[in-house]
């Protein structure tokens, strides 16, 4: 996360630290002379602690002996109203949390991962038929060979994605690899396939849940749309809760789910084996179409979406027991085997039993009635069904705003998609996916049949784009059965590819075009969010003549903190007191005094955190030496590694000013911060603590959004603790 700096950034910061070298004193001595011991040691690494049985959420210890203070009610009565209906529904903030990664078995792993990919054969054949259907009985006749091409299909992409985990053992998703091999445009684009794969994922999933619900309840017809917004705005609070995967917990509908299917197929195919395997014939079909490439391109492409899904275990490769890409590479081996299985079995049981879609019910439900009746084997199935939809909407949730935070660190997004929110969840992403799905599945009626053309064309889009990138990989590479490599990933991106064309074409005037569009308008909009970012970062290079540095050198008056008696002045009248004396209690009944009446009195510390030594940071430095009270600079680092290159740096610089390192490992800014500083608070409660915070301002308001605000979100977590004030310092671009 720390922006490296080149040569001639570490030459004109050497030159820098020349110009401070002549107003600054000794940096041992200002160490010395500061008020607090700033070694408070650090939170422990994610590895050293696991996550409870039923999510990620740990406790870890606080630095120092620092307690969180009460979080500050609102006084007004609309603000008190809402502070209670926040915490009703999301829970209050989690002050001394960290995320730690889940590992996880095969066992566990497959259900987890695999819910996108297996819930799609709920929709995916009958897609396919809707289709089909309107050719009549000839349009049926090619169900067979649809779903055969549709098979081969999920057989070539899954083993080009084994290829990626082999060449990606740390987790590779389509924007990794399309970056890193096929360049920053290709790698914009793949993520803009993902990013609406996952958006259509969490409304045809949705939308597919209510189906399945519906069609047992068919009186609960006429409200598919607020109960498909109303899954939503739980999934919605949920996630804001920072309720994540964990492993029994969500592998269990997945398990229902397949052992329904199985059955399912078993008992329909041993009732045709009974009459010999003769298709029983179809209800009368009024064909509107005749049969033609163009029909069977476009029932192709309708099923093909069964495929959703299948790249996640390439994305979570991290998530397994060790050895985590031989784990990974057997659990999808497992999936594809078991979404071939299961699409295959539903395609030709619903052609033996002369199933085709109808308004009401589903295919599935269809099946299931025939098979089982109405009685609890047709229950188990459905509500099986909706429990496995609804989970593959929310495997969305896990993966939509990790995709937001890697365009955010590319800055290719808002940094506002990095900040893990009260409940230690990734709060804006979450967000901006829930509204996002909820305006596409409100504007489509949550009709599943609506939703699927504008499906396939992200899902393939990501698809082709990935596998090009590895096809390229394996060429520069060459190493040990590359060839082989190569030929797996060049034959999943034809045939994606292929796909991707044609529903690009054939389904472009039923809404794929508003896929399309959506691509174009994120790449145009991620374009432009790089370029504001690269302007920034060139106004904030770091030039000698623009650098700021201290008038006077920074003498701390005073080395202790303990009030001096103050300056002497007439005796006060017999019958009054004076109302602050020498050497009185800074703490009264557990309770801080703040009744310090003039300048004398004070006794600050200024901390300055700063993330990287550019023109706003130095700015922040210079005018928090310009107080002539004690300095204390401090780095969050999420790793050794980069807290080591700071170092470096600030060794560079000429380390004119006390430095603090504080290793936070799990990806929050301001937690972190709070915790130090209530340590620091706990240390010496009678110590006024100034946070100087750098912010950049920029001069059109609608890039303000792109900058984050530290200092209001520093004042808000601080406002109870007494004797601290926040500042920034802003520099405006």
């Amino acid at each position: 996360m720390l922006p490296g700096l080149d040569e001639d950034q570490l030459r004109v910061l050497g030159e820098v630290g020349q110009a401070w070298a002549r107003v600054s004193d000794d940096a041992d001595l200002r160490r010395h002379e500061l008020p607090v011991d700033p070694d408070l040691g650090g939170f422990p690494s994610a590895e050293d602690i696991g996550p409870d049985r039923f999510g990620r959420m740990v406790r870890v210890a606080t630095l120092g002996t620092a307690t969180a203070p009460e979080e500050a009610v609102p006084s007004s009565g609309a603000a008190r109203a809402a502070y209670r209906v926040r915490h009703a529904l999301i829970g209050a903030p989690l002050k001394s949390t960290a995320v730690t990664r889940e590992r996880m078995r095969k066992l566990v792993a497959l259900p987890v991962l695999s819910a996108d990919a297996l819930s799609s054969v709920a929709y995916g054949p009958e897609a396919m038929l809707a289709v089909l259907v309107l050719a009549g009985t000839a349009g049926l006749g090619w169900t067979t060979p649809i779903a055969a091409a549709i098979a081969f299909l999920m057989l070539a992409v899954g083993v080009s994605y084994r290829q990626t985990i082999r060449a990606y053992p740390h987790g590779g998703g389509s924007y990794i690899v399309a970056g890193d091999n096929l360049g920053r445009v290709p790698g914009l684009v793949a993520a803009a396939g993902l990013m609406t794969d996952y958006i259509l994922t969490v409304a045809v999933s949705i939308a597919s849940g209510v189906a399945a619900i519906t069609s047992a309840l068919p009186s609960l017809s006429p409200y598919t749309v607020p109960i498909g917004a109303g899954v939503i705005a739980l999934l919605l609070v949920g996630n804001l809760r920072g309720l994540r995967q964990a492993g029994a917990l969500f592998a269990a509908p997945t398990y229902a789910f397949i052992i329904a299917m199985f059955v399912l197929v078993g008992v329909g195919l041993s009732d045709a084996a009974g009459r010999d395997f003769h298709a029983t014939p179809t209800p009368h079909l009024n064909a509107t179409e005749g049969v033609g490439v163009l029909l069977v391109m476009r029932a192709f492409a309708s099923g093909s979406t069964a495929m959703t899904g299948i790249e996640a275990i390439s994305n979570a490769v991290p998530a397994f027991q060790p050895t985590e890409w031989r784990n990974a590479r057997t659990t999808l081996t497992w999936m594809i085997c078991l979404l071939i299985t299961l699409f295959a079995g539903v395609t030709a049981l619903a052609r033996l039993d002369g199933v085709v879609p109808r308004s009401g019910e589903t295919v599935l439900s269809q099946l299931a009635h025939r098979s089982f009746g109405s009685g609890p084997m047709y229950v188990f199935t459905q509500i099986a069904t909706a429990a496995v939809l609804l989970l593959a909407a929310n495997t969305a949730y896990n993966d939509f705003p990790r995709v937001l935070f890697l365009l955010a660190r590319d800055g290719h997004a808002p940094r506002l998609f990095l900040r893990l929110g009260d409940r230690l969840a990734f709060s804006n992403g979450i967000g901006v996916l829930s509204v996002a799905a909820a305006v596409v599945f409100v504007a489509f009626s949550g009709n599943t049949a609506s939703l699927i053309p504008l499906y396939a064309v992200g899902v393939f889009l990501a698809f082709t784009l990935s596998q090009a990138g590895m096809v390229l990989h394996w060429w520069r590479l060459r190493d040990r059965h590359w060839r082989k490599s190569l030929f797996f990933n060049a034959t999943g991106c034809v045939l994606s590819a292929l796909v991707f064309v044609t529903a690009g074409i054939t389904k472009f005037t039923s809404g794929a075009w508003v896929a399309i569009l959506a691509v174009g308008l994120f790449l145009l909009v991620t374009t432009r969010i790089h370029h504001h970012y690269e302007e920034v970062r060139a106004a904030l290079r770091l030039h000698p003549q623009a650098i700021e540095v201290p008038a006077s050198p920074e003498s701390p008056p005073h080395e202790e903190c303990d009030p001096p008696a103050p300056p002497p002045e007439p005796p006060p009248p017999p019958a009054a007191t004076s109302a602050v004396t020498a050497g009185a209690e800074p703490v009264v009944n557990g309770t801080v005094r703040e009744d310090e009446e003039s300048p004398e009195e004070i006794r600050n510390l200024s901390i300055v955190p700063i993330s990287t030594l550019d023109l706003a940071g130095m700015r922040a430095l210079a005018y928090a030496a310009s107080l002539r009270q004690p300095v204390l600079a401090l780095h969050l680092s999420p790793g050794e590694a980069e807290a080591d290159r700071f170092r470096g740096y600030w060794h560079v610089w000429g380390d004119h000013l006390p430095l603090e390192v504080l290793v936070t490992p799990y990806r929050a800014t301001v937690a972190p911060l709070v915790h130090y500083i209530e340590a620091l608070h706990e240390q010496q409660p009678q110590l006024t603590l100034t946070i100087v915070v750098p912010e950049i301002v920029t001069r059109r308001r609608r890039y303000r959004l792109l900058h984050s605000r530290t200092a209001s979100r520093l004042q808000r977590a601080l406002r109870t603790l007494p004797k601290i004030v926040v500042t920034n310092v802003p520099y405006h671009v």
